[in-house]
């Protein structure tokens, strides 16, 4: 039986696989692009199409079935990582100027962009209720720190863009727990048809510091940004989908932290995390289904 040690570096050889196979699928997407512009074909540049994943697999989606009474199940039990976590943030303007290009790739779900692009920084912190379909989670939005991403993923939920979806995604082992959701497609590669940078911890590092390939930990409770790295044009690939950290993790800082999860939440987490993997897989689609009916602000 693998180590914690080996299984935490499959996944972080996973992750590298994955991205760098983004990164080419990106480039010739953008070769299209090009092309189809030449022939009159009017387009709009994507900063990152087919994208938002974290270390995405190719899943299917997860199957309609929802109850839990037939799926064997204990409550995960974290393992806590002796990393750092990321630096703390740095002081932001009372008021940041957010972009959310569109994409070449029509949203998931009909949905638009923030209407609203000016954001304080200096307000309370957000509410978002999920009622799912294996108990509550409580999420906490910091506009302080990620004010960009509070603010696309208040204006998808206003919107009723994440209600009826499910959570496509799970990785529960010691030192890498998550759970990834705010796919309408359920495949991993839908979005919401625009994108945006990175904010924190990213924002703490200059471009091309070493740092920003060091390990940190993604510590449980916390809830971070999907993405499929920096695009060709050295814009964030940011969209809808997020990922709810239920275990400490251990990645790079460079996605996005926007939040916490309470602690109905965790313990809604922790009984769909003890269940694992579909097929007994370590990463692939929970094998307790899990959706969202609504994703309501306050």
């Amino acid at each position: 039986m693998p180590s914690n040690e080996q299984r935490r570096a499959a996944a972080k050889r996973k992750l590298e696989r994955q991205l760098a196979r983004r990164a080419e699928q990106e480039k010739k997407r953008k070769r299209l692009t090009i092309a189809g512009s030449v022939l009159g074909v009017i387009v709009v540049a994507a900063a990152g199409v087919g994208v938002y994943f974290l270390t995405k697999g190719d899943d299917s989606p997860s199957a309609n079935a929802e109850s839990s009474s037939a799926v064997p199940t204990t409550t995960f039990v974290n393992t806590p990582l002796d990393l750092p976590a990321p630096p703390p943030p740095a002081p932001k303007p009372a008021t940041v100027d957010c972009s959310y290009p569109a994409d070449a790739e029509p949203p998931a779900k009909p949905v638009t962009a923030p209407a609203v692009t000016s954001v304080a920084t200096d307000g309370p912190e957000v509410k978002l209720s999920i009622d799912s379909t294996q108990g509550p989670i409580g999420l906490s939005l910091n506009s302080a720190q990620a004010p960009c991403s509070v603010n696309s993923l208040v204006s998808l939920a206003q919107q009723g863009y994440f209600d009826k979806t499910s959570c496509h995604r799970i990785v529960a082992s010691p030192g890498f727990g998550i759970l990834q959701c705010g796919d309408p497609t359920a495949t991993g590669s839908g979005g919401p048809g625009y994108s945006f940078d990175n904010e924190y911890p990213t924002d703490l590092y200059p471009n091309g510091d070493p740092a920003l390939s060091q390990p940190v930990n993604y510590k449980r409770g916390v809830i971070a940004m999907a993405n499929a790295g920096i695009s060709p044009e050295g814009k964030g690939t940011n969209g809808s989908q997020f990922f709810l950290v239920f275990g400490d993790t251990e990645l790079p800082p460079k996605y996005t932290i926007l939040g916490t999860i309470d602690e109905a939440g965790l313990a809604t987490l922790d009984k769909v995390a003890g269940a694992g993997v579909e097929g007994g897989a370590q990463d692939g689609g929970p094998a307790m289904p899990i959706s969202f009916n609504t994703v309501k602000v306050g």
